[in-house]
């Protein structure tokens, strides 16, 4: 593909945007690229995690402005193609990213600015390098709200103080601190990333991969259900996985005390 890197080995799925030139800025190529690459990884069996990152100095540094947003050739106010474009491409690849039924980690390398946040934080763990940092310049500088589901993942990771102070006033938020409030996982040493990414990565590939994707939509719906529902649904889904033959390989695994081998 032309915008990124993918392949899948032993298990692990690696996706690498790769615009390095322009700082990974997304274009509708790089969504095209990406929504592909998710849609393969959902449908591969032997791929049981997804690894995300970016090509050099940048993660992501958000749309790509340079790509026709304010040109009045096709009819449409800039507004009208705002929109349009976030209902054909930017909207639909967080929520892919976000739901699809395997767990996805965002290993941030770099800068990571505008919709570069939110398309970070649609992974389950988040780690960042020490040298990265996040910054929300839709406000400050483009007279915008948020997007990428900024306005939705950062109230609900640091609390409406500082989500707010953040879209206001754009101001660069470091790794380190992103770990502090709750942002991302984990901040680690530059040269220790990937390294410390592929730590996450591995065990996640070696797990039960039925039950991570009922653990991502048990959590999701538990934003919107009452304490009862959320239990029902417990039960409900308890009562499915404890018929899949993973249930009974991890209890006679813990019961001897070995390591379980989980089947797809």
């Amino acid at each position: 593909m032309e915008t990124i890197l993918y392949e899948v080995s032993d298990g692990i799925a690696h996706l690498t945007l790769n615009r390095p030139d322009v700082l990974n800025s997304i274009n509708p190529q790089m969504i095209d690229d990406i929504r592909s690459a998710v849609a393969s990884f959902a449908k591969d069996r032997t791929a049981r995690v997804l690894l995300l990152t970016g090509n050099g100095r940048a993660f992501c540094s958000g749309a790509d402005l340079a790509t026709g947003v304010v040109d009045d050739n096709d009819g449409m106010t800039t507004g009208q193609r705002v929109a349009h474009g976030m209902k054909i491409g930017f909207n639909p690849l967080v929520l892919e990213l976000a739901e699809v039924p395997k767990p996805v980690i965002s290993a941030v390398n770099g800068i990571t600015a505008g919709g570069g946040v939110g398309l970070a934080l649609s992974a389950d763990i988040v780690v960042a390098a020490r040298s990265a940092y996040f910054m929300q310049v839709f406000g400050p500088k483009l007279a915008l709200i948020p997007d990428m589901g900024c306005t939705w993942f950062v109230p609900r990771l640091v609390g409406r103080a500082r989500a707010r102070a953040l879209a206001f006033l754009g101001n660069k938020l470091s790794a380190e601190m992103a770990a502090d409030w709750g942002l991302i996982l984990d901040c680690v040493d530059d040269d220790k990333l990937m390294d410390h990414a592929l730590v996450y990565a591995r065990k996640l590939a070696d797990g039960p991969p039925n039950a991570f994707g009922e653990i991502k939509k048990a959590l999701t719906l538990s934003e919107t259900n009452s304490l009862s529902e959320q239990l029902d649904y417990e039960r409900d889904t308890q009562g499915m996985l404890g018929d899949h033959p993973n249930f009974k390989e991890g209890v006679v695994s813990f019961l001897k005390k070995k390591q379980p081998e989980f089947t797809a």
